[in-house]
């Protein structure tokens, strides 16, 4: 397989962002923000009856899709910002493209634009990474 800047890295895809996995990721991260676990404290704040994602779990699709497509250990760089709020039940895609590839330090590594797609309508998560190409081609 040859990459190349354009080349789209295959998407991940989180068909339902599950209200029970976000109660269990507040408990984990002892996350006391009752908006990924009460859909009446989110209503009050004007953004509907739907609890939020935390952003942690927004991240790890992203990291997942990554993963899936270099391997464990390939992300050297990953930066992200979280202009849009992921809700429970929401379709995700992780989805990115290769903007160059180049030599560093003796390794062969892609930078890409990332992003989360709801539903195509908009971009909840967006963030570059560079991924080491090292494993695809080993």
């Amino acid at each position: 397989m040859t990459i190349e800047t354009g080349f789209e890295i295959p998407p991940w895809d989180m068909p339902s962002v599950s209200p029970d996995r976000m109660k269990t990721m507040a408990a984990i991260l002892r996350d006391p923000y009752p908006v990924h676990w009460d859909p009446r404290v989110v209503e009050q704040i004007g953004l509907g009856k739907r609890t939020i994602n935390q952003g942690p779990l927004g991240l790890s699709y992203m990291i997942n899709m990554l993963h899936d497509w270099t391997g464990i250990g390939s992300i050297k760089r990953l930066r992200m910002t979280f202009p849009l709020p992921v809700f429970q039940d929401d379709h995700i895609i992780a989805r990115g493209q290769v903007t160059e590839v180049r030599v560093e330090d003796g390794k062969t590594v892609a930078d890409c634009d990332i992003w989360l797609d709801r539903d195509g309508e908009d971009k909840p998560l967006v963030g570059t990474a560079t991924v080491s190409l090292d494993e695809l081609s080993a």
